[in-house]
């Protein structure tokens, strides 16, 4: 499935593979789960299943038909790296990415880790954003397999932030996005948690998109910190590549 997206940091979203599994904090309230299943009831084909993974060889072809260029969001239903996706079909998905100049691509997953044992297995064509979610401390290292990857810019979806977090490891990420959670049952989210945020960002010279403050209704949080909104966008990022004794930084190519 393709669609215009309500999702304030894109502009369009594809899925060439839907569902997932749980892997941590932040999947508690999955809102793709929650999708899913509205979808599966109202007879979307896709999701006749569900929210079980399944690849969607039918909906490749789709970034080429769209002329125009669009900041694209991947699988805003999925991760396209979890462990039941085959490389061969992530390198079709890579494929398309290359071969469509015209748009962005922001691909974002849970499983960095999966991402960066790929990575020479991909064309990182310059349209290809690399991104990861991170909601508490705990998976902090996250960021470190994200580092890794040589994508035009790398990014951080702090979304939903359950927790502080302190001393971001930011050398290499172009970009930032932080958000509460939304809907049922969703957790807060602490005003100092954002501030300290955005003034790591500030003091690194990252990007700083500050998405929503959540809620179940989220339209009535709104998405103003200190009075103001953030907005802003990347223009880029280094690469961190391992060598024998320690990371070093590179230009970004």
């Amino acid at each position: 499935m393709a669609q215009g997206s309500t999702i304030e940091w894109t502009e369009a979203t594809w899925n060439p593979v839907t569902g997932c599994t749980k892997v941590s904090a932040g999947c508690k309230n999955c809102y793709a789960e929650r999708m899913a299943k509205r979808l599966q009831a109202m007879g979307t084909p896709q999701y006749a299943e569900g929210f079980t993974l399944r690849e969607q060889p039918g909906m490749l072809d789709l970034p080429r038909r769209w002329k125009k260029g669009r900041t694209i969001f991947v699988n805003s239903m999925s991760d396209l790296f979890h462990k039941d996706v085959r490389l061969a079909y992530i390198q079709q998905v890579f494929r398309v990415m290359n071969e469509c100049p015209q748009h962005s691509f922001q691909i974002l997953t849970k499983r960095p880790e999966i991402a960066a044992a790929y990575r020479d297995a991909v064309e990182w064509t310059g349209n290809i954003w690399m991104g990861t979610s991170v909601e508490n401390a705990l998976v902090v290292d996250r960021i470190r397999s994200l580092q890794r990857i040589e994508a035009a810019v790398r990014f951080l979806s702090l979304e939903p932030l359950l927790g502080r977090l302190r001393r971001l490891p930011l050398e290499g990420i172009g970009w930032v996005i932080v958000g509460g959670e939304s809907g049922p049952g969703s957790r807060p989210m602490e005003v100092e948690w954002v501030r300290e945020i955005q003034e790591q960002c500030a003091e690194k010279g990252v990007a700083f998109f500050f998405k929503q403050w959540g809620g179940v209704q989220k339209s009535k949080t709104g998405r103003e910190l200190d009075g103001r909104t953030w907005d802003e966008m990347p223009v880029g990022n280094t690469v961190l590549e391992p060598d024998d004794e320690c990371l070093r930084v590179t230009g970004a190519r």
